[in-house]
């Protein structure tokens, strides 16, 4: 469970985020609401990028505010950007090793984690290949992967479906709503697509002004 009480956060005159309050149980939720209402900024107090200037953070049991973003990806927090942030010069495998080294693991646990996470997003096969040969469904399953190498706890995922056609966008919801049953971690999805938030999100927050203005089942 997750316990969001009366986060703030401000960037000079602009309040991003207005006392957001929330109780986190579902395994997979959904933060939906235009430009500019704060979603990411959300994802970025959780992943300690962004300091609120008041409220609390709880992720089961752990103050998260307490931790600093390096400190957090070791205890289980893993995310995505809106920006894609796969490495041309490593292999897709690399692209995804390196996301373990913080993690008390051996090499061949840390491989291991990664043939996994590669496995789990259809691309066992392209692990040694130069991204640059891939196309922008595949590189973002190298994102995903990354998100989800090393038993993550939480899992935030900024727009995966952005720029995806049809196809894609059902294949990432497959995926998506497999990540609690094959990982056990909670994930916390933004999309401006609601019919991918409607498919594989149990409950949505939703946020305008930096206000969160609806919260509860989806439907």
């Amino acid at each position: 469970m997750i316990n969001v009480q009366s986060i703030s956060v401000s960037f000079g005159g602009l309040q991003a985020l207005r006392n957001v309050d929330a109780v986190i149980k579902d395994p997979v939720v959904g933060i939906i609401g235009p430009n500019g209402a704060g979603k990411t900024t959300l994802l970025n107090v959780f992943s300690g990028f962004a300091q609120p200037e008041a409220g609390q953070l709880q992720a089961f049991g752990t103050n998260l505010l307490e931790m600093a973003p390096h400190e957090r990806a070791r205890w289980g927090l893993r995310r995505s950007f809106q920006t894609e942030q796969v490495v041309d010069d490593l292999s897709v495998a690399d692209n995804v090793l390196v996301m373990l080294d913080p993690l008390p693991l051996s090499r061949a646990q840390k491989e291991r984690c990664t043939a996994d996470a590669l496995a789990f997003v259809g691309l066992e096969g392209k692990a040694d290949i130069a991204p640059q040969t891939l196309n922008t469904f595949e590189r973002r399953m190298v994102e995903l992967a990354k998100t989800l190498a090393g038993k993550p706890k939480l899992v935030l995922l900024d727009e995966p479906g952005a720029g995806l056609g049809e196809p894609e966008v059902a294949q990432l919801e497959r995926i998506i709503k497999d990540i609690p049953r094959r990982f056990s971690a909670m994930t916390i999805l933004i999309d401006h697509d609601v019919e991918l938030i409607v498919a594989t999100c149990a409950s949505t927050l939703v946020l305008d002004f930096g206000m969160l203005i609806a919260h509860g089942p989806t439907a």
